[in-house]
């Protein structure tokens, strides 16, 4: 029978013979046919037949042919993207096990700055878990329970985790500044990769109403806590994110945004900094997250604060309104949402809060730099493993292809025969005119 890689089809002058593994195909041609019976003899409409039978053979071939060729490129593709996966995959090893010694042979930080900051970071997860029919709570249920092994639970495999938990700032009076601003369905919104994660969070049944055994509701259920009331999902491949540069040897990789300007060209007085720049991002976040190679500051954090301006008061926050675009927060509770919405009031602390965090790292340059290369060669192996499944998929459906092909040549060939029953019958139709 004919394979992908056997067909080598002649070209279009060539009407003599067909390479090919099978001999009934091989040793047989029209043409050959044709100059058995004296053209003189023939009618007219036999050797149009003839002839028409000679095209179709030569345009199956071809199309046989070209399938071939397209089986043997994806087949190539595949060879290189495999290729490539090897070699990712014995650097990312010598990568984990540098890594590996290296925390192997220090001690964990446990300074007292340390263990404010694990202390911060508890109390935020402890008033999540407040909210424990909210779907922050069941998320948070469940990194809690299993740790790190919460993300081998498949539909957890993708979620990030809640907005609260994923960045840090700097003292607590910006917690509670940006807590407020963001407001406790934000703070508790949970975050998802890909589209298809947030789908898999909530299925229906043919009424439209919510399968209440899957997603997570199901997941609930499955702990004891029955999810109650909508709840916020944000997507982070559906984002627009920011477009720009980055600040120059910033290891947060902080936006480099321009700062305010009075319209007489001088910086606003009391002007502390962008909200999506002070938010500490933990460092496997900063970079490659998304599919694109985005990390959590210019997708998440940029699309909830956008150029938010940050003021030592409210009235310098006032005084600055000119130069406000995207809104303003300051320090003794002042809320500027956007151009002409203010938020007046008594301010309400929010329970969910940002956990509170020095900033600084205890790892060395080079084990932080190691870490960020890390990330690129995991991203691009994830990217490398979606080409392999999408040539996987297109050499399987040119495959198909090719083998209707190849049946339909086959039937063709053995329909055409002069000693097949249908050429015997169009034969002897002929005879009897």
């Amino acid at each position: 029978m004919f394979s992908p890689n056997q067909v080598r089809m002649p070209p279009l002058s060539n009407t003599k013979k067909l390479s090919s593994p099978e001999p009934s195909i091989s040793n047989h041609t029209y043409q050959d046919d044709l100059s058995l019976v004296p053209r003189g003899e023939m009618q007219d409409d036999t050797i149009q037949q003839v002839e028409s039978l000679i095209g179709q053979s030569q345009k199956l071939q071809e199309d046989l042919q070209k399938l071939g060729l397209r089986i043997k490129h994806h087949e190539d593709n595949l060879r290189i993207l495999k290729t490539q996966t090897n070699n990712l995959d014995e650097s990312i090893l010598d990568m984990q096990v540098r890594l590996g010694k290296y925390h192997a042979s220090n001690a964990p930080d446990i300074s007292s700055q340390n263990l404010d900051d694990a202390r911060s970071e508890q109390q935020t997860i402890e008033q999540i878990l407040k909210h424990e029919k909210t779907a922050a709570g069941i998320v948070c249920q469940l990194k809690v329970r299993h740790g790190s092994q919460a993300s081998q639970v498949p539909l957890m495999k993708n979620v990030l985790g809640i907005v609260a938990m994923l960045g840090k700032v700097s003292d607590d009076n910006l917690s509670r500044v940006f807590s407020e601003y963001l407001g406790l369905e934000i703070m508790m919104a949970v975050v998802c990769k890909t589209h298809d994660d947030v789908k898999a969070l909530e299925t229906y049944d043919k009424e439209g109403q919510i399968d209440k055994i899957s997603g997570l509701h199901g997941l609930g259920a499955s702990i004891g806590k029955q999810l109650d009331g909508r709840y916020l999902v944000i997507c982070l491949e559906d984002l627009r994110p920011y477009v720009g540069h980055f600040l120059v040897d910033d290891p947060q990789r902080k936006l480099a945004l321009l700062n305010p300007r009075l319209p007489n060209g001088e910086s606003p007085p009391g002007f502390l900094g962008f909200a999506v720049n002070m938010i500490q991002v933990d460092n496997v976040h900063l970079s490659y997250v998304t599919a694109k190679g985005h990390g959590l500051r210019e997708t998440l954090f940029y699309s909830i604060f956008s150029r938010l301006q940050v003021y030592k008061t409210r009235a310098e926050m006032q005084d600055a309104l000119p130069c406000i675009t995207d809104g303003a927060v300051s320090l003794d509770g002042g809320i500027i949402k956007g151009p002409g919405i203010f938020s007046l009031g008594t301010r309400k602390d929010l329970e969910v809060r940002f956990p509170v965090s020095s900033g600084k790292s205890s790892l060395p340059a080079d084990i932080i730099e190691t870490e960020e290369q890390l990330r690129l060669m995991m991203w691009e192996k994830e990217r490398i493993f979606e080409d392999m499944q999408r040539e996987q998929t297109l050499l399987q459906h040119v495959k198909n292809t090719f083998g209707f092909k190849r049946d339909e040549f086959m039937n063709f060939i053995s329909r055409a025969s002069p000693t097949s029953p249908y050429m015997a019958q169009n034969q002897n139709h002929t005879e009897m005119r």
